[in-house]
């Protein structure tokens, strides 16, 4: 039984699977969609969600809240992740205002050839 167990391991450590997740995010946020896996997709989505909702929320506070916003996400995606922290927060955020929550969408894509894993577009959602 998996109580109290959440998240995906896909067969990394935990070191790789931490870096992975930084890097995807910061690719998704970058790009505004990457092709990826559906367990790969799973795994990251929300986090990207709720960094993009405390980025949204940060909107309508003081300067303080906006300084420890942008500190949040930066320690969460780690190093070099100015530019990722400055276009969530000046362009991506401002897009979401008047939406309660998923951000992000998944489409399914078919398997990949060389070894039928299921491939799916995580995307940002337009307005």
């Amino acid at each position: 039984m998996r109580h109290q167990v959440k998240g995906y391991r896909l067969n990394r450590s935990m070191g790789h699977r931490t870096s992975m997740r930084k890097t995807m995010i910061k690719q998704l946020f970058e790009h505004e969609k990457i092709q990826t896996t559906l367990a790969k997709a799973k795994s990251i989505q929300p986090d990207a969600e709720k960094l993009i909702t405390l980025a949204r929320n940060a909107q309508k506070g003081d300067d303080i809240l906006k300084m420890n916003a942008r500190r949040q996400v930066a320690a969460s995606l780690g190093n070099n992740s100015n530019e990722i922290v400055k276009k969530l927060f000046d362009d991506i955020a401002p897009r979401f205002t008047t939406r309660k929550g998923g951000y992000t969408r998944l489409l399914k894509l078919g398997p990949r050839l060389g070894d039928n894993a299921e491939m799916v577009l995580l995307e940002l959602v337009s307005e």
